[in-house]
């Protein structure tokens, strides 16, 4: 059976090498909480889509994360610990394979697309390191239609989450935080942004991937400041703007 790093190897033949948006991994989690040292995987889901947004090929895994799902994480995703316990495969097992599938496809040249990457990337590194393996400590290239839209759209008004962004860009999100759809949506997302913005985006992928890393920074550097002056920071604290892992 076709795994999602075979097709990715055989992908790589086919695209043409100035135009990242030929094909994109897309990638997401859901997790036991939003502590990414500390929270553990429970879904996670990659797939690779064409130019189209079309799904070419995916890869699904449920996780038994080792411990207790909270009440509050169930009620997002919907997995309980019993059914993780029941179903799921060992931890280890699942983020060496999902670790394995985004490090062909980045090798090879093909982006991965992760909204808000920083959480997705550092959360599995974490796991990583936790079961003893290599994990992606520099992942690249990566597109973070977050990242993406806070630059290009600086001052539209209203939320950034996944839901309203892909309803701002026309994209349908179904089953939202259900890591395939929020994954596909986010990939559609960046082809849309691709489109809406190609004025603004270089064709080069990894210096899009770079562009980023500055554009992460600066808007952590933003948010430290408004949340000093509301008080919700000490003037001494700043936000983590490093990208895509923390």
């Amino acid at each position: 059976m076709e795994t999602v790093v075979d097709v990715a190897v055989d992908a790589v033949v086919e695209v043409a090498p100035d135009r990242w948006t030929n094909r994109i991994g897309v990638f997401d989690l859901e997790t036991t909480g939003v502590d990414v040292t500390e929270d553990r995987i429970v879904t996670a889901y990659v797939g690779l889509l064409d130019a189209t947004g079309r799904v070419i090929h995916e890869e699904h895994w449920l996780a038994d994360p080792g411990i207790e799902i909270p009440e509050g994480a169930t009620a997002v995703h919907g997995i309980t610990t019993a059914h993780a316990r029941t179903h799921g495969r060992p931890a280890a097992e699942v983020v060496a394979e999902v670790t394995a599938a985004l490090r062909t496809l980045l090798s090879g040249g093909i982006p991965v697309v992760a909204y808000n990457a920083a959480y997705d990337f550092s959360l599995l590194k974490c796991e990583g390191d936790r079961h003893g393996l290599r994990p992606l400590d520099s992942p690249a290239p990566v597109i973070d239609p977050l990242v993406i839209d806070k630059t290009l759209d600086r001052y539209r008004k209203g939320k950034r989450t996944l839901d309203v962004v892909a309803a701002h860009y026309a994209v349908p999100l179904e089953s939202a935080h259900e890591a395939s759809a929020d994954a596909i949506a986010a990939g559609r997302v960046a082809l849309a942004l691709a489109e809406r913005f190609a004025d603004h985006l270089p064709d080069d992928v990894l210096e899009l991937h770079t562009r980023q890393i500055g554009w992460a920074r600066e808007q952590a550097a933003s948010l430290t400041e408004y949340f000093i002056r509301i008080g919700r920071l000490e003037p001494t604290e700043c936000l983590d703007g490093s990208w895509p892992v923390r």
